[in-house]
């Protein structure tokens, strides 16, 4: 077994590195909140006093923090502590600039790099059936699957130093569209008289079908497990949406690669959240379009 350094133990760090412990590596964590680090000591994980001490022995680091520069911060702290035989993962959904700035970073410490974002909201880190979209050198995606098998059921290597960001930002985008356009036509539906149900019959198994709309269904009803039948409890917030939509323009701008309506769903994800719906499931994007506020 390994021994692990897991810095970041929020909603997605903590059961990640649970499944890490529970599968009997050695989890050292580190969380700036005491309220995590003593949740994370009842998962058999032993709690750090620093980030550095918690990668001193690491045979894998895994970082899940909230933005770019709190990985640039992070990491800078940790090639100067973690074994030269290590890997470093990162699993933020951060800016490529940033991704590829910490690669470079532990590439001269000579510490080989993943970026390694994830699919599957909390539900999937809990379930250990995240979607890991990876970038960094194919020999160091090799050496590091078996703990990310652990975390998830799906690993990707998509290409070199930063290339995993850029999945995962094209991924929300195109998630976060779909999602609108489920919500509208739905809203509209309901509006017209049609039932939920019948709706979501007809739209899932025709040409209108999208995984926002079978698995994430924005109506309460026709999906049991869609955050709609929970209050639209947050498994993916709407924060969160806003966030990687705006990472996803300011990569479509590097890129010059038009992106009319990611451009527009930033926009409306803004508004959802600025309507006080933000902590709610990305989901709940359907009140903003019916004119509900918080």
């Amino acid at each position: 077994m390994a021994h692990v350094g897991f810095i970041g133990l929020g909603n997605m760090g903590l059961p990640m590195a649970a499944n890490l412990a529970a599968a009997g590596h050695a989890v050292s964590g580190f969380d700036l909140a005491a309220a995590n680090a003593e949740a994370a000591r009842a998962k058999a994980i032993t709690p750090a006093e620093s980030a550095a001490a918690a990668v001193a022995n690491a045979d894998f680091v895994v970082t899940m923090l909230p933005a770019g520069p709190h990985v640039r911060s992070v990491w800078a702290e940790v090639v100067a502590s973690a074994p030269k035989s290590a890997v470093l993962i990162d699993s933020s959904t951060i800016d490529v600039d940033s991704a590829r700035a910490v690669h470079a970073l532990a590439t001269e410490q000579g510490i080989a790099s993943l970026d390694a974002p994830v699919s599957g909201g909390v539900g999937g880190a809990e379930a250990g059936t995240l979607t890991f979209m990876c970038g960094g050198d194919a020999e160091v995606f090799a050496r590091a699957t078996g703990p990310l098998e652990i975390m998830g059921s799906r690993l990707i290597h998509c290409g070199g130093a930063g290339a995993g960001q850029v999945a995962k930002l094209c991924n929300n985008m195109s998630l976060a569209i779909a999602m609108i356009g489920t919500s509208e036509a739905m809203n509209m539906g309901l509006k017209l008289g049609l039932d939920a149900q019948t709706l979501f019959d007809v739209m899932s198994t025709s040409s209108g079908a999208t995984w926002a709309l079978t698995h994430h269904c924005p109506i309460p009803g026709p999906v049991a497990a869609s955050a709609a039948n929970k209050d639209y409890k947050a498994g993916f917030s709407g924060s969160l949406m806003l966030k990687d939509l705006s990472l996803a323009q300011e990569v479509a701008k590097t890129a010059d690669s038009a992106s009319p309506l990611g451009a527009l769903a930033m926009q409306l994800f803004r508004m959802h959240v600025n309507a006080g719906h933000g902590d709610l499931d990305y989901a709940a994007i359907v009140k903003t379009l019916a004119g509900e506020t918080a």
